[in-house]
């Protein structure tokens, strides 16, 4: 059997993991798996190889991805207009199972996720010099980013008696050039004192708004561990990530963290820092001397 054989059967149980997790009403495992899924089709529609797959069938690749994300959206949202059904999702299985003999049109009007190159956490620095752009913003003025990509966000884990969760609501970040940042977006997660992961990584929505030197998230993130699992040293970073359309790459431009002595009910606004993101929290460089921070509100919620 061939690697590409191989590759398209693991893509098709993790699609019937996820969709059975669906039917069952385990929506955390669900969503977790179509994002993973969604992931590697994405890497594989902006793969270069040409043997592996036709340009069409690269295309639908990509359209199977857009529409997991979707599923994963409606999951995440309850109240959300543009309602992605399991019965819709359950047609593509042909689609992943079948990708190099099944000819039917595409049943959703979708299109694939734009091919942007998404590195690793300080991969991109050999690629790009961050500008820090002092420019006029515009007192006063107010700018809507166009919809995109609807995030990762997972939803809040189940209460247990005597555990305490916590919601983040990242409110506004605040850049001199905030103005020119395209699709921009946060990357929450959470790390041990050796940057290793702790928690699922999430994907904040596509920012809002921008209004003067601010842009505006106003999104709940939910921290998916009970803060009393946590161990000593963790931390929650928050990369802010923008759309590069001269490199057609996504750019980390700065982090923030929050170290568990900071978590209380209430206001926090935090320091940015310099990428590229030290997730081991060694060699930390301020961003800018300027009064800019990321703005957060932290509710806690214990059973």
């Amino acid at each position: 059997m061939s690697d590409v054989t191989k590759t398209v059967q693991k893509w098709h149980a993790s699609f019937k993991k996820g969709t059975d997790f669906d039917s069952w009403g385990q929506l955390v495992e669900a969503i977790d798996e179509y994002q993973i899924l969604a992931r590697q089709l994405q890497k594989e529609v902006q793969s270069s190889n040409p043997h592996d797959f036709t340009e069409e069938q690269k295309k639908t690749l990509g359209k199977v991805a857009t529409c997991l994300e979707m599923r994963s959206a409606s999951l995440q949202c309850t109240q959300s207009q543009e309602d992605f059904k399991l019965e819709d999702l359950k047609k593509l299985e042909p689609f992943i199972k079948n990708i190099f003999t099944y000819n039917k049109d595409f049943p959703f009007d979708v299109q694939p996720v734009p091919l942007r190159k998404i590195f690793a956490p300080g991969e991109e620095e050999n690629l790009d010099t961050e500008e820090e752009f002092d420019v006029a913003t515009g007192a006063g003025s107010t700018q809507s980013f166009p919809r995109g990509v609807p995030g990762t966000l997972l939803p809040r884990l189940p209460s247990e008696p005597g555990m305490t969760l916590l919601t983040l609501k990242i409110e506004k970040i605040g850049l001199k050039d905030a103005g020119q940042c395209i699709d921009p977006y946060m990357t929450i997660s959470v790390k041990d004192l050796n940057g290793v992961d702790l928690n699922p990584v999430q994907d904040t929505p596509v920012a809002t708004r921008k209004e003067d030197t601010y842009i505006h998230f106003c999104v709940d993130v939910e921290i998916q561990k009970h803060l009393e699992k946590l161990p000593k040293g963790a931390a929650i970073f928050f990369e802010f990530k923008h759309y590069k359309p001269k490199k057609r790459f996504t750019s980390t431009k700065c982090f923030a963290f929050m170290e568990m002595d900071e978590i209380k009910p209430g206001p926090i606004v935090i320091e940015l820092y310099k990428k590229p993101t030290d997730f081991k929290r060694k060699k930390l460089n301020l961003l800018t001397k300027k009064p800019l921070y990321l703005h957060l509100y932290q509710t806690l919620h214990k059973d």
